[in-house]
């Protein structure tokens, strides 16, 4: 009897746990960019020294960022420079000249509605 009560337990707590399954996005960079995932979501930081590119996806779909906003901080050594992002097209944009290098840090924070996500990068 006892033997046939740990059987039907041990049943019971395997078939109650969850198969993750595998991933249902790709987690590689589409545009070139440095990619950093938060919650679930995509965020692609694309940066040069004349523009900065946010793209963001979840799941591998693009995400509607037209009423998003973004504020990135730039570290490139000791020096630090401030850069807001809008909405352009399919991505969050600024142009400009900024203090880009392999090694520069970068902090996004993202605003859509009341939603606020921090996405952290590192330059290649």
């Amino acid at each position: 009897m006892k033997f046939q009560s740990l059987l039907i337990t041990a049943s019971l707590a395997l078939c109650s746990m969850a198969w993750a399954g595998p991933h249902d996005g790709t987690h590689k960079p589409m545009q070139g960019g440095v990619l950093a995932t938060v919650k679930d979501v995509d965020y692609e930081l694309v940066a040069s020294a004349t523009a900065l590119r946010l793209y963001v996806r979840d799941h591998g779909k693009a995400v509607d960022v037209s009423k998003a906003t973004a504020k990135l901080t730039l570290l490139t050594g000791s020096e630090k420079q401030e850069v807001e992002l809008k909405p352009s097209g399919d991505k969050l944009e600024a142009t400009g000249t900024f203090k880009v290098a392999t090694g520069t840090k970068v902090v996004a924070v993202i605003s859509s509605g009341a939603k606020q996500a921090t996405a952290r990068f590192v330059i290649k």
